[in-house]
């Protein structure tokens, strides 16, 4: 597995995966005025890249 050849990259795609597992089952407030479920990710990125 290229790239992850140390801990700390590691780290960082297993808590994104789990942040978007999250994002995916609602358990944040981000996406939820999504007019589907299937764009809540969507949605909830929109809302993130307004915030940064």
């Amino acid at each position: 597995m290229r790239g992850l050849l140390t801990d700390r990259t590691a780290s960082v795609v297993i808590r994104g995966h789990a942040f978007i597992q999250n994002l995916r089952r609602g358990h944040y407030e981000l996406g939820t005025e999504a007019d589907r479920k299937h764009l809540r990710l969507a949605a909830a990125f929109d809302e993130l890249a307004d915030v940064i």
